[in-house]
């Protein structure tokens, strides 16, 4: 792990990420910005609202930015985004086209909470602008388009940062500073799985057919993957994160099996990614069942960290909550030392499973609060501050994006599939 990552994490933990959720500690960062970081929200759909929401709650608590324009060209949306503007007293100025935005409502920072198929131009005009992005995650709905995503901030300077909001959660942080400092020894596999018992359908309103694409894109492959890009973006980033690598390949199946309303992408699906080393992150998906919900289970040596669920549970005999296990022939010679004659069982039957150990769970972070999207938006307002932000955040959030459209690929082909040299970074 590079200095730059670790030294982030460390002052993330300690200053309780957002690096210092009160935003008190610019200097700290080398830069002073001398005026209010002036943002804007591009996309108002329900995430756009939700990340609205936290800004201005967040708003209330200091005077180092504000929400100066909102843009949407669904008026539902921005209608609902208007009423939330109402609540926090505030009138930012409205547009229905990004370019309008950009050209009449001069801003330092957007967030992106578009369509994915809509993020690589809208954010592209705006890095070259020299405006910096945060753009919800997935990064973009093609390779090429998230590569030129990519080569547009490195060559305008431009901070782009995806959201994937695990990389600002504290109990994330603090579990990843401790793998990687090596406290659970080695990691040989992720599990990783995201379960919803719902269609992921919006309502049409009524005599409007012609709004069924554009409300429903995310089950349509011209402008999404789905569960691909929805939600396994946020945890091939984890596994990622986990492994301080990228994969190497990937094999993955899915298909529709339970919604059969006119979707084109799957309903359920799983994914093996393999790394150099041969450790594999293990991934399933589905839109049918809920019970498991979501989870990433980093699976070390010595213990497991169930990362989502902020459990962690110690392995290794020497590990364990309740002190030392003796093996099979060490409680053995102890028997005869005490003239005791007992069997011992030296190795279990072949067929007898292995069930689940019954260990105490430790939580991996004490004190952990929501799940980091308040830290996230609130340390992009310190990255404009200070004109800076760490180079891996944005590797971070590529090569999640580039692997889970590798996924797509080996579904939509059956075959083992690696990343083209052209995208490599």
């Amino acid at each position: 792990m590079s200095n730059n990552r670790r030294d982030f994490i460390k002052t993330s933990i300690v200053a309780g990420t957002g690096l210092a959720l009160g935003l008190s500690s610019f200097q700290s960062w080398g830069g002073v910005f001398g005026k209010k970081v002036r943002l804007a929200v591009i996309g108002t759909g329900g995430r756009g609202r939700f990340l609205m929401e936290h800004l201005l709650n967040q708003m209330s608590n200091n005077d180092t930015y504000e929400l100066v324009a909102i843009c949407d060209n669904y008026q539902p949306s921005m209608d609902a985004a208007k009423k939330i503007c109402n609540k926090y007293k505030i009138t930012p100025k409205t547009f229905d086209d990004y370019k309008k935005l950009m050209a009449d409502a001069p801003v330092d920072g957007v967030i992106i909470a578009t369509p994915l198929y809509q993020h690589a131009h809208i954010t592209i005009d705006c890095l070259n602008a020299g405006i910096h992005v945060l753009c919800e995650k997935s990064m973009a709905r093609t390779l090429s388009d998230a590569k030129a995503m990519y080569d547009a901030s490195i060559k305008s300077g431009s901070i782009l940062i995806i959201g994937h909001q695990r990389m600002f959660n504290k109990k994330y942080l603090n579990g990843i500073e401790r793998i990687h400092a090596g406290e659970f020894g080695p990691v040989g596999q992720v599990k990783a799985y995201w379960h919803r018992n719902k269609d992921w359908r919006r309502p049409i309103p009524e005599g409007k057919p012609e709004l069924e694409r554009q409300l429903n894109w995310r089950l349509y492959k011209e402008y999404s993957a789905g569960l691909l890009t929805e939600l396994m973006s946020h945890q091939i980033q984890v596994s990622n994160w986990a492994f301080q690598n990228t994969p190497v390949s990937v094999q993955a199946s899915g298909g529709i099996q339970f919604w059969k309303d006119g979707r084109e992408v799957p309903d359920n699906l799983a994914a093996i990614f393999t790394y150099a080393d041969g450790s594999r992150c293990i991934a399933d998906y589905m839109n049918m069942n809920r019970n498991y919900g979501v989870e990433e289970h980093i699976i070390a040596d010595y213990a497991t960290l169930r990362m989502e669920t902020n459990k962690l549970q110690w392995d290794k005999p020497n590990q364990t909550v309740n002190g030392p296990m003796k093996t099979p022939v060490s409680k053995m010679v102890d028997d005869i030392k005490k003239g005791e004659k007992k069997p011992a069982a030296i190795g279990g039957a072949s067929w007898r499973p292995e069930t689940a150990k019954k260990t105490k769970e430790e939580s991996i972070y004490e004190g952990q609060k929501g799940d980091g999207t308040v830290e996230e938006l609130l340390t992009f307002v310190e990255f404009i501050k200070t004109k800076s932000a760490p180079d891996w955040m944005l590797r971070e959030g590529y090569n999640a994006s580039l692997w889970t459209l590798l996924t797509e690929k080996a579904i939509d082909t059956g075959k083992t599939v690696t990343c083209p040299k052209k995208y490599m970074i």
